[in-house]
């Protein structure tokens, strides 16, 4: 018998099935903070939903709670405290370990079922959702509710539809029959079953508390396993209202809602101690190299799924768009104060300059004309302030300062304070943008997380696709980008990127941004260079998160 919440969202299963195999546009959840769409009174509702949880104890109901903890502050200056439980991960573990074979028991039907169920929950808490990301990371009110809601959730129900699309390639049950000549075939029942790996942890990052989060906690969930977030210290309120969401939806199904808990600490010690758990048989990771090679190193008992740190670059070679490609390379500069893992900080141009439909652009021209790109792009304080939103740490802060300084190149933008008179504490800083040449790999060969850009000066676009292709496959990238208007460069270009294994945006002067991942249709990451081993999403990401187990017997 079908279960019913399968039948229930049957539709937008294969409306996302459809999407991941056809690629095209598809959307399940409406990107619109738009009150004729969640309703008129949810934006109000949602704020308030947000509002309750400021200054109180974040209820769970978790095995092994000892006490409670908190801290987070907020970029922009806003008093959160909120208290959340501490929990023994040893417990947490344990009770997550019981929780599983009623949820394998469910099916792959049930399990896809509620798993969108869950996704349509969350989606009714956008606006609450959307308040407790960007207070917690810094985010723009829009790209909170857009990239901490609604697109979140897509790339959660992404992971669902693999996960589903793969389990339901195995057969629950078959009849093998042999033939033996002249004597009776050979005839015995088998039977398959689809088995969690294990309990699964998914470690969230500062910055997308939810984007990142989601597609491993839903690949995990829906491939049979239990799962322990593990949110990032300064950004729990998010992972917290999405645990208490799913457990709510499994209790409501008969599930054991601690299958599905979070453990909160900022202790590395306590991270380290539950990630290489002998029970532990995944953990999603979005996060600097240190803490993200130490989890591929030490979590043995477990496949890794990380996303670490990368210099992504883009090759600038010639163009017919002059004005259009500076305008799309402002907004991809500023949007978050660059605090995305998808932004360029290595713009390459060679030093003779490139051919524009307004004639030749020297490299110092180019440079000057980015600057002012970028300042005329956020000359309105309303612009910048929802573009840029705020800084999310002190060491983004320090580095931001240190680049302004001119240690790491020759300043042509440098960066400025403003004051968000909504949030008179934020800490607001406008991007910096060096130039340097490109002998001076120790300056941008590295990830310098924020709003810091290096404008490169190579030889010629030959040596600029060569270096970006050593970087990539040296320290890994999510994104690269080329203008050009010679067919021929990008023939080069995107062959350097199918050797370093990188996604490859062309001549984009548009509303599409280097930096944006769209659900169902954008691979996010590769897992073929140092930036990934994985990717959000494919059927890798979920195929290793379950085990067939077969018995058989004679009819």
């Amino acid at each position: 018998m079908t279960h019913p919440l399968f039948e229930k969202h049957r539709a937008t299963l294969d409306g996302a099935l459809n999407a991941i195999h056809t690629r095209g546009y598809w959307s399940a959840f409406n990107e619109m903070p738009s009150p004729k769409v969640y309703g008129e009174t949810a934006p109000d509702d949602g704020k308030k939903a947000y509002e309750s949880h400021l200054g109180q104890p974040f209820a769970l109901n978790q095995p092994g709670e000892s006490g409670w903890t908190g801290g987070e502050q907020s970029p922009y200056g806003v008093a959160l405290a909120v208290q959340y439980p501490v929990c023994d991960f040893a417990a947490l573990i344990a009770a997550g370990q019981q929780a599983m074979p009623a949820w394998q028991a469910v099916g792959a039907e049930g399990r896809t079922g509620i798993c969108i169920e869950i996704l349509s929950r969350l989606n009714q808490q956008s606006f609450e959702l959307a308040h407790a990301v960007m207070m917690t990371t810094g985010q723009g009110w829009m790209m909170a509710f857009q990239a901490g809601s609604p697109h979140a959730q897509e790339r959660g129900l992404e992971a669902v539809a693999y996960a589903w699309r793969e389990q339901s390639f195995v057969p629950a049950e078959t009849v093998w029959e042999k033939p033996q000549g002249k004597n009776p075939p050979l005839v015995m029942k088998k039977h398959f079953e689809i088995v969690g790996r294990g309990v699964a942890v998914v470690v969230g990052c500062g910055t997308f508390p939810t984007w990142n989060t989601y597609p491993g906690l839903f690949a995990a969930l829906a491939t049979g396993n239990a799962v322990i977030v593990k949110p990032h210290s300064n950004a729990i309120l998010p992972a917290a209202i999405t645990v208490r969401t799913i457990r709510a939806v499994l209790a409501e199904n008969g599930i054991d809602p601690n299958l599905v808990t979070l453990c909160v600490t900022d202790k590395r010690e306590t991270t380290q101690q539950l990630v290489t758990h002998p029970a532990v048989k995944s953990v999603d990771f979005t996060g600097g190299n240190v803490f993200g090679q130490w989890l591929i190193d030490h979590c043995r008992q477990a496949q890794v799924y990380a996303e670490l740190a990368g210099v992504n670059n883009i090759v600038i070679d010639s163009t017919d768009a002059y004005r259009k490609m500076l305008g799309n390379l402002a907004f991809t500069l500023s949007l978050y104060s660059g605090q995305m893992c998808t932004t360029s900080q290595a713009i390459l141009v060679p030093a003779a300059g490139i051919d524009t439909e307004e004639g030749h652009k020297s490299y110092d021209e180019i440079c000057r004309d980015l600057a002012n790109a970028v300042t005329g792009f956020l000359a309105k304080p309303e612009v910048a302030f929802a573009v840029l939103g705020a800084i999310q740490s002190a060491d983004t802060l320090k580095r931001i300062e240190e680049a302004g300084s001119g240690k790491l190149g020759t300043v042509i933008l440098a960066p400025t304070r403003l004051e968000n008179p909504d949030f008179p504490k934020a800490e607001v800083r406008t991007p910096v943008l060096l130039a340097c040449a490109a002998g001076e790999e120790a300056k941008y060969m590295e990830e310098r997380f924020g709003p810091i850009s290096f404008i490169v000066k190579v030889a010629d676009t030959a040596a600029a696709i060569a270096l970006s292709e050593r970087i990539i496959s040296t320290h890994g990238a999510l994104t690269a980008g080329i203008y050009s208007t010679r067919p021929e460069v990008i023939e080069a270009m995107t062959a350097a990127t199918w050797r370093s294994k990188v996604a490859l945006s062309i001549n984009l002067t548009g509303g599409v941004f280097v930096n944006q991942s769209t659900a169902y249709s954008d691979y996010h990451g590769t897992g073929g260079n140092p930036s990934a081993n994985a990717s959000y999403a494919d059927s890798a990401f979920v195929a290793n998160r379950f085990r067939v187990v077969q018995r058989r017997y004679h009819v």
